[in-house]
Order: structure tokens, then sequence, then C-alpha cells
């Protein structure tokens, strides 16, 4: 019915066929049916024609409000509809973690410049649990470490590596340095990711330290790094968190390294995923 009702309306506006016919783009022969069918529609005379163009009937004239009603809330409708297969609007639901503490806030800041009509929001979840969520739709997509199962779509985004905070100068054999002294260590169940790369460095290196601390906050384990706890492996993006008193030695070994990047399902693979992507792509 949205056609012959803007039909309706269109001539109550312009008092005739012709001068409406034009205002909605279409002929006048193709108008004047689109008006005959909805009055049999209706059951009476929306128009009575005369020299002076087309006059509202009393019919015609108590159902004008509610046609207009009508036609701007269909317009709306389709404006909605549009921003929301677009991306330009909906709700965008994404997880990061400590390997993407810095990107992730910058990408979602960046994103709502461009997309400020979008609902966004950011939780900061291990890279496992995020990989449940996005599979059960509570999360669009993540910043995860790499790579995930099939099934998933990923991007590589950065590398991240595992460095040394301590508050004492770190000797030439990390290794044995580490074993001796011991670690202030993240909680598994916070950051199981990192607690395995851990362990896989410290099988690598033959090496078993002892837990002198566990906490299950990156900030905390800093901070008893800074108080002179002991020292501790974390990710390199830890640098820009760290408390004064913290210092970091690079490590050069392929088990301190793995990929990082965001996961999302094809199923997911929305306009709003998209657009978020898209700006991802431009943010340093």
């Amino acid at each position: 019915m949205n056609p012959r009702l803007r039909a309706f309306v269109a001539v109550a506006d312009h008092h005739g066929y012709g001068p409406a016919a034009a205002s909605v783009a279409i002929t006048q022969p193709a108008l004047t049916k689109q008006i005959q069918a909805l009055e049999r529609e209706l059951g009476g005379t929306l128009f009575a024609r005369g020299r002076h163009g087309a006059t509202l009937t009393e019919f015609g004239a108590t159902l004008l409000p509610q046609a207009r009603e009508l036609v701007v809330a269909s317009d709306e409708f389709t404006r909605r509809a549009r921003r929301l297969a677009s991306g330009a609007t909906g709700r965008l639901s994404l997880g990061f973690g400590l390997s993407t503490i810095d990107l992730a806030p910058r990408a979602v800041a960046a994103f709502r410049q461009v997309y400020p009509d979008v609902e966004i929001s950011l939780e900061d979840l291990p890279s496992t649990v995020q990989i449940d969520r996005i599979t059960t739709g509570e999360l669009d997509a993540g910043f995860v470490r790499l790579p995930v199962a099939d099934g998933f779509a990923q991007r590589v985004l950065r590398r991240d590596r595992l460095v040394v905070a301590s508050s004492a100068a770190v000797p030439g054999d990390v290794a044995r340095w580490v074993a001796d002294k011991g670690l202030v260590r993240l909680g598994r169940s916070k950051g199981p990711g990192l607690t395995g790369q851990v362990d896989k460095l410290c099988a690598a290196w033959g090496i078993h330290p002892a837990t002198l601390y566990e906490t299950h906050d990156l900030q905390t384990v800093l901070a008893l790094v800074a108080a002179g706890v002991g020292p501790a492996l974390v990710p390199a993006t830890a640098t820009r968190i760290a408390p004064a008193g913290v210092a970091f030695t690079q490590l050069d070994h392929p088990a301190a390294v793995w990929d990082v990047g965001i996961a999302w399902r094809p199923v997911q693979d929305t306009a709003l995923v998209a657009n978020f992507l898209a700006v991802l792509d431009r943010t340093p």
C-alpha cells in the first residue's frame, strides 16, 4: 500500500494529478491508477476532480493525516534499514587482551569518529574466552592470540614477544638468572595464553623457575616487580603501562614470540565488522 499512500499524499499536497505525478517521478496515468486502486481498497472516494484540480472529499480529508504519518514512518524505516545494512548504525561488541591493550582502544576511538551512531563495547578478556564468545555470538570480533581454530576468519596485526620485567640489572645469561630468581606470574585463569607462552619459553630454556607470587592483574605483576619482589616475563606491550622502577630486557628466542590479530566468524561478517576492519587497517 505504501506507493499508493505516497500517491494519495502527493495529490493532496499538489491539488492535482499532473504536478503530483511529477513529484513522485511517475506518469500521470500510473498515478491515477494508484489512486483508483487505493480507493477500491479503502472503499471510498478520496478526491473530487474538477476544473481546479483534485479536491479532497470528506473521506479523504479524514484519512490524510494518518496517511502522512504512515509515509513518514515508512521513509524512516527505510532510512534506518539502509543504515543498518551499511553498518552506519547498530551495535558492535569486541574483545581484546594484553597484547592489544594499546591498539584496541585506539581502533575503537577511530571507529567512533567515523561511525558515531554505532554503539560499541570493548571488553578485556583472555583470547580463549573471546573465541568462545565469538562462537556464541556474544562478541562480533576479538583481538586475540593467533592462530585460532578452523572456522574463524583472522587477520594478523602484529607480533608480540616476551620481555623480562625487573627492578635490577639482568645479566647476560638470562635463563639462568630467571631460574635462580623465580618469577612473579599472572594467573592462568586471567592470561592462559601468556601463561602458556611463559611455560613454553621456560621449557625451551630447560628451566623450572619458582613462582614467587601469582596475581590476576598485569599491573599488579608490574607493581610487584617495581617493589623488588622479583622479575616477571610479560608481553612487550606491557612497557606502556609499567610504573616507575621497572626495566625491560628484550629476549631473542623463537619461543618468546607470537602473532596477534583480530578474529571473527565468517557468518558474522556483517557490514559493521567490515567497517571496523577498514578503520582498523588505517589505525597506527
